[in-house]
């Protein structure tokens, strides 16, 4: 009798402690993948008490030098290049608070989305969306990421398409056909994507890029390293300093804060790199998400400096574009444009990840991994992209656009809504501090929408049109 006793007991711990998932949209009970595969949003339950598995899909085995590389690789893009065009319409002393100010908001927000992330056991943005507002959450997130990563995705393969043919031909040194296959940018850009980035791409888990977002950055210092001898060799520093502009504004000032805010947007990135970091904790992947912040905005203040102070008023919106008029077959100048298209190549399978986990949580959220999937999104991604990168004469005026709505809703609005809703009542009420200033940012982020677009509606009817671009 005693012994039935402890089976029956045993048995009523084992289904007390059994917590099912259920699917509330289809009314069915979906039970863990043995292998981690399934979309699902909860932490495994540990009824041992042993081991706490962070996320279901992924026990998290990237260091944490890797993520901050990988983290560093999503927020660097073609951006840098624009940043001493922004720099010159804004002076020196504004671009400078705004960048400071854009850093400072983009890791708060982080800080927002790791807690709201953190006390539901979420790692998806669009996850997030979806405990807070429901399906339409989920879709707006989803189509949020979408938007922003295919714009960036198209701004790094443009820098392919125009950059690489002038590579060829400065490395052949010569007047050249440009009827030839070698040297036409839609041949290029096709042979690149199919090359480089789509078997990266195929990747099973984002933590295997660590290696080349190291070497992406790598790159990006060169560039940096390159930009700041050059204003030595082309002036006085003291001179061009005492000569600059300090603070101006103009038309084309009402790009910078979405050229800033397009600059720093990494956020759909931050939970898949939380997911994958060894030994995961909020204050772990906040320093993680500071020290990329950091690196990244002193890389982005030094190349606009420099980049402004070299050329000040007569420098382009592609800063290699201005460089290129010193010599265009100069080796340093050359050995650049090799860099910067490396890093811009490589930094397109990072930004590709988030996009492609969005569509699967819009359209498969509660399938398991799937090889045959992975791939086709992929392709189908990269396809469009090339197809946009080719056929389209100027999406300039659309990245301006996508600036100026999707990234300060990645950044700002999003976050800050998600964790006003997520964070219960009881823990912080509405009028707490925390609540407070989260409502603050997301009315910040409601601001600057509103301000970027209007000013880039009024530069369009003025016949500006300079539209802001690039990541």
């Amino acid at each position: 009798i005693t012994e039935i006793r402890e089976m029956i007991s045993f048995f009523q711990s084992s289904y007390t402690n059994f917590k099912p998932v259920r699917d509330k949209t289809k009314k069915k009970i979906l039970f863990d993948d043995p292998d981690g595969g399934l979309e699902n949003e909860e932490f495994l339950p540990t009824p041992d008490g042993k081991k706490l598995t962070r996320f279901t899909d992924f026990e998290g085995k990237t260091s944490f030098g890797m993520s901050v590389f990988n983290l560093g690789n999503a927020i660097m893009g073609s951006g840098i290049l624009g940043l001493a065009y922004a720099m010159a319409n804004t002076g020196v002393l504004l671009f400078w608070f705004l960048l400071t100010a854009v850093a400072a908001l983009s890791s708060y927000s982080i800080h927002l989305l790791l807690k709201s992330s953190g006390i539901v056991g979420i790692r998806a943005y669009e996850q997030l969306g979806y405990r807070a507002f429901g399906t339409p959450g989920k879709m707006a997130a989803g189509i949020a990421i979408t938007l922003q990563n295919i714009g960036a995705m198209s701004s790094y393969l443009y820098i392919v398409k125009s950059e690489l043919p002038l590579v060829i031909q400065a490395f052949l040194k010569g007047d050249t056909d440009s009827d030839l296959w070698y040297l036409n940018g839609n041949y290029l850009v096709i042979m690149v994507s199919a090359s480089i980035i789509l078997p990266l791409a195929l990747m099973k888990q984002l933590g295997y890029l660590g290696y080349t977002s190291g070497f992406s950055l790598s790159c990006m210092v060169f560039f940096l390293s390159a930009v700041i001898p050059t204003l030595i060799l082309t002036g006085s520093a003291a001179l061009l300093i005492t000569e600059s502009h300090m603070f101006m504004c103009s038309s084309q000032t009402a790009y910078t804060i979405p050229i800033l805010a397009f600059a720093f947007v990494c956020h759909p990135e931050v939970l898949p790199i939380y997911t994958e970091l060894r030994n995961p904790t909020k204050k772990r992947m906040q320093q993680v998400s500071n020290i990329s912040i950091l690196v990244m905005y002193t890389m982005y203040f030094l190349a606009a400096l420099f980049g402004y102070l070299t050329f000040k008023g007569n420098v382009e919106p592609e800063l290699l574009h201005t460089y290129s008029r010193i010599d265009p077959y100069d080796t340093l100048i050359l050995c650049v444009r090799v860099a910067v298209l490396t890093a811009v190549t490589l930094t397109v399978p990072i930004v590709l990840f988030p996009v492609r986990r969005a569509i699967q949580q819009m359209l498969f959220p509660t399938k398991s991994f799937n090889w045959l999937r992975h791939i086709a999104i992929a392709i189908i991604l990269l396809t469009f992209i090339n197809m946009l990168v080719i056929f389209a004469p100027n999406i300039l005026g659309i990245f301006g656009i996508i600036g100026a709505t999707s990234a300060p809703c990645l950044i700002f609005i999003f976050p800050a809504v998600f964790y006003i809703r997520i964070v219960p009542k009881e823990d912080e009420p509405m009028n707490s501090t925390p609540k407070i200033l989260a409502a603050c940012f997301a009315a910040l982020g409601v601001s600057f929408m509103v301000m970027s677009l209007s000013f880039i509606f009024i530069d369009w009817t003025t016949g500006g049109g300079h539209a802001a671009g690039g990541h």
